[in-house]
C-alpha cells in the first residue's frame, strides 16, 4: 500500500470514529429510555433512564426483516415541561372556562386565553407573573395559593368574590416531591346568572307586551278620532305630549321584547375596516358634529381584506348604542372617540373607547344587566341589547374604565375561508 492510500485510509478512520462519537453524544443526551432493533448490522441498542450511555449488545441476523424503534417516554420526566405547555396553549384556548398554570412560587407558566380576556390582561406579558397580578385578588383569596400552601388538590370548591363559579385544582410534582405545577380550572357561573337574568326579562316583556300594549294602542287610536272635535289648545297638548309619551311608552316595549328575542339576524359578508369607516363612519358622523365629538379611527391594516360574517344593521346598532352611551356621559364642552382594530389569531378585537368621566367601579359590574340604568330616562336595554347582538354573531363584549374614559372591547370570528385577494 502506498503512502497516499495510507493517508486516505487513517483520515477516512478519523472520519468514522468523529462520526461514531457525535452519534454516541447524541444518544446520550435523549431523555427517554429506548430500544432500537438493527436486524442487518445484528445489533440491539438499548438505553435506559438511569444510565445516558446505551448498551449494545448482538442478535441474529434477519436481513428480511426492519429495523424496530421502540420508547417509553414520560412527559412528566423527560421533556421540559415548558416545551409541553407551548404545546397545550392553543388547546386550551379553546376550553371556555380559566385554566392557569403555575409553579410551586405561584408563578403563571401558561394562562389560556379565556383567563385573560374575562381578567382584562394581554396574556403574553402575565406569563411569568405572579398570580395575584392576574386576579387582582389578595393572596388568601386565591383558591390556587392554597393549593400549594397545602400540597392538597381541590376539588369543586365554589367562589364567591367578584369571579363566580366552581375552582378545581391538580398538583404536578418532581421527582423530589417539591410542586412542579398547580393546575387551575375555574369554571364560570356568570353566563348562567345571565341566562337567568334574560329568561327573566323575556317573562316580563311578554307580560308587559300582552297587558300594555293593546291598551296604548286603544287609547292613542281614540286620542287621534276624538282630538278633531277639541278645542286647540287640546289638540295641542295631544299632538306635543300624549301621543308622544304613548309612543315612547310602545317603544320601550318594544325594547323589552328585542331583551327576550331579537330581531333575526341576517348574515352577510362584510369586510371589517371597510364596514368601520364607511357604514359606523357615515352612522356617527352626524351624531358626532350635533354633539362635539370627535371621531378617530385606528384600524389594523392587515384587517383590511379581513371578513366576518355578520348582520350589518344589528352591528352598527351595537356602535350607535355605544356612542350615544360615550355622549349621554360627555361632562367636557367636546369628547375623543376612538374605533380600533386589530387581529388575534381567528379572531378580530374591536375596541370603542371615549375620554369621558369613566364608569364608577360600584356600577360597572351591571352596565350589561338588563333594566339597569343611572339615567331617569334610560331604559337600561341598550347595553344588554348590544352584547346579546355581539353573542349572537358568536363573539363577546367586554367593558374597562377608568377616570380617563371607558373602552368596550368587541371580538367577533373572522370568516375561515380565506378572501379575496
Amino acid at each position: 500500500m502506498d503512502d497516499l492510500s495510507y493517508e486516505n485510509l487513517k483520515q477516512r478512520i478519523a472520519e468514522l470514529e468523529q462520526q461514531i462519537q457525535c452519534y454516541q453524544n447524541f444518544i446520550k443526551k435523549i431523555p427517554f429510555p429506548f430500544v432500537f432493533t438493527d436486524y442487518k448490522t445484528r445489533i440491539k441498542l438499548e438505553k435506559s433512564r438511569e444510565k445516558a450511555a446505551p448498551i449494545m449488545k448482538p442478535i441474529p441476523a434477519s436481513p428480511a426483516k426492519e429495523a424496530e424503534l421502540q420508547w417509553d417516554i414520560d412527559f412528566y420526566r423527560d421533556i421540559p415541561f415548558e416545551k409541553i405547555e407551548t404545546f397545550l396553549t392553543p388547546i386550551l384556548d379553546l376550553v371556555p372556562h380559566h385554566i392557569v398554570f403555575v409553579d410551586g412560587n405561584g408563578i403563571i407558566t401558561l394562562c389560556n386565553l379565556q383567563a385573560a380576556n374575562d381578567t382584562g390582561v394581554d396574556r403574553d406579558t402575565i406569563i411569568g407573573k405572579h398570580i395575584r397580578e392576574l386576579l387582582q385578588l389578595p393572596d388568601e383569596l386565591i383558591v390556587t395559593l392554597q393549593s400549594i400552601e397545602k400540597k392538597e388538590p381541590i376539588y369543586n370548591q365554589e367562589v364567591l368574590d367578584r369571579f363566580y363559579g366552581i375552582i378545581n385544582t391538580r398538583i404536578i410534582y418532581n421527582d423530589d416531591g417539591s410542586i412542579k405545577r398547580v393546575i387551575s380550572m375555574f369554571q364560570s357561573l356568570n353566563m348562567m346568572k345571565e341566562t337567568e337574568k334574560l329568561a327573566v326579562a323575556g317573562r316580563i316583556a311578554a307580560g308587559i307586551a300582552h297587558e300594555i300594549r293593546n291598551p296604548l294602542t286603544t287609547v292613542r287610536g281614540y286620542l287621534q278620532f276624538l282630538k278633531n272635535d277639541l278645542p286647540e289648545r287640546i289638540i295641542s297638548l295631544i299632538d306635543r305630549l300624549l301621543i308622544p309619551e304613548l309612543d315612547r311608552a310602545n317603544n320601550i316595549i318594544t325594547d323589552f321584547l328585542s331583551t327576550a328575542k331579537p330581531a333575526d339576524i341576517k348574515m352577510e359578508k362584510i369586510k371589517l375596516n371597510q364596514f368601520i369607516r364607511k357604514d359606523v363612519g357615515m352612522l356617527l358622523q352626524s351624531e358626532a358634529l350635533l354633539n362635539n365629538v370627535n371621531v378617530y379611527f385606528d384600524l389594523a391594516d392587515q384587517l383590511d381584506r379581513c371578513e366576518i360574517n355578520g348582520d350589518k344593521n344589528q352591528l352598527l346598532q351595537v356602535f350607535l348604542n355605544l356612542f350615544r352611551n360615550s355622549v349621554e356621559a360627555k361632562v367636557k364642552k367636546t369628547m375623543n372617540v376612538t374605533i380600533s382594530s386589530k387581529r388575534s389569531n381567528n379572531m378580530v378585537q374591536i375596541q370603542f373607547c371615549d375620554d369621558g368621566p369613566g364608569i364608577p367601579p360600584t356600577v360597572i359590574d351591571h352596565i350589561f344587566d338588563p333594566f339597569f340604568s343611572t339615567k331617569e330616562t334610560g331604559t337600561g336595554l341598550g347595553l344588554s341589547l348590544s352584547r346579546k347582538i355581539i353573542e349572537l354573531h358568536k363573539g363577546t363584549m367586554k367593558v374597562q374604565s377608568s377616570d380617563k374614559g371607558t373602552c368596550f372591547f368587541i371580538e367577533l370570528p373572522i370568516d375561515d375561508k380565506k378572501l379575496s385577494v
